[in-house]
């Protein structure tokens, strides 16, 4: 049995708690410094307020306030935050907690350099922790899997990434289930950065979809699905190719792709703005809800402008990231590019 500390009590953190939890581990979770009022009631009726599923007996939950006393004897800490909390964690958490307890983080997203690279989470925060004189690994956990999904028991493949043999294979026998299958990598710039680029073209997907229902709702649509789907893969390979991602990793973030432009929040704000909601009206309307990929979108535009002055890229081989960019920017758009989707191998 491993102790396990779970820091973020959202959708993903939670449903890794139910993952933890089925191995027999003593698992415990950590609000952020928002969610008091959801530990309140996690405490009181053992139940996350927006899951329909109540959490596994046994789990133990703090205050965000608590997290030292949390994370005393731990055998790995599981960093279950969004974009939003990344400079938060850092500060707050690893500058401040002993570097010998392993960190995995589950957050999915990059950070884009004034050079125009872009670089994972975990390597900012050690290049961060290393500046202060702090030396640690971190870990990190990337692949397709909805949180609803996986509490719900529906299998799935993911990945932890690392430097460590002996420590991945210690989070992989504490996580892994008959339906939560884990494989290995030291692919980590790779993987972190497939799981994360993904978020941006699902939400192109997505607007397809919202397009295609402008003209005719009755319809399915798989056909325009299908058609951006390509065309999204073919744009996150082409960054990932940049990242030096290895094959299994590229592939599962095309598993993640799916998944998120299938059944997942970033579909949900997709939908709303292809049908002809502003930014501002879909977040309205979805509410209180943590969309990662308006984050990697503006980062990723952001270094891909600057690599294409320095010669690395061609912009015009990002036709469905610049549609998104102007969806979001309120440009008037009245349809796809689907002309730039096209294609000519006649050599």
């Amino acid at each position: 049995m491993a102790i396990v500390t779970i820091i973020g009590i959202g959708q993903m953190g939670s449903a890794l708690a139910f993952v933890a939890a089925e191995n027999g581990n003593l698992v415990r979770m950590v609000g952020t410094p928002v969610d008091k009022k959801v530990v309140e009631a996690c405490r009181k009726d053992g139940r996350h307020p927006k899951l329909d599923t109540p959490y596994p007996a046994g789990l133990q939950f703090y205050y965000c306030e608590q997290w030292q006393e949390a994370v005393q004897g731990a055998d790995f800490v599981i960093g279950a935050i969004s974009s939003y909390g990344v400079a938060w964690f850092l500060k707050d958490i690893l500058k401040k907690m002993d570097p010998s307890i392993p960190v995995l983080s589950a957050a999915k997203g990059l950070m884009d350099q004034p050079d125009g690279s872009l670089i994972s989470y975990p390597t900012y925060w050690v290049q961060e922790l290393r500046k202060k004189g702090i030396e640690r690994d971190i870990y990190a956990l990337g692949g397709p899997g909805t949180a609803d999904g996986i509490i719900h028991r529906d299998p799935t493949q993911v990945v932890l990434c690392g430097k460590d043999s002996a420590l991945l294979e210690m989070m992989k026998k504490a996580l892994q289930t008959p339906w939560f299958q884990i494989s290995l990598t030291r692919d980590a710039n790779g993987l972190e950065s497939a799981v994360a680029i993904k978020n941006a073209y699902a939400l192109g997907v997505s607007m397809a979809l919202g397009f295609a229902n402008r003209k005719n709702a009755e319809a399915n649509h798989f056909n325009s699905q299908a058609a951006v789907f390509y065309q999204a893969a073919k744009e996150m390979l082409r960054i990932l190719n940049l990242q030096k991602a290895d094959m299994d990793s590229a592939l599962i973030g095309l598993g993640d792709l799916y998944v998120t432009s299938t059944g997942a929040r970033t579909r949900k704000l997709g939908l709303l703005l292809g049908e002809g909601k502003t930014v501002e009206e879909a977040q309205q309307i979805l509410g209180v809800m943590t969309l990662e990929s308006l984050v990697i979108v503006r980062r990723l535009q952001k270094a891909l402008s600057i690599q294409a002055k320095n010669g690395l890229v061609k912009p015009e081989d990002f036709p469905l990231l610049h549609f998104v960019t102007d969806v979001l920017d309120g440009k008037p758009v009245e349809d796809l590019p689907w002309d730039r989707f096209t294609f000519q191998n006649l050599d």
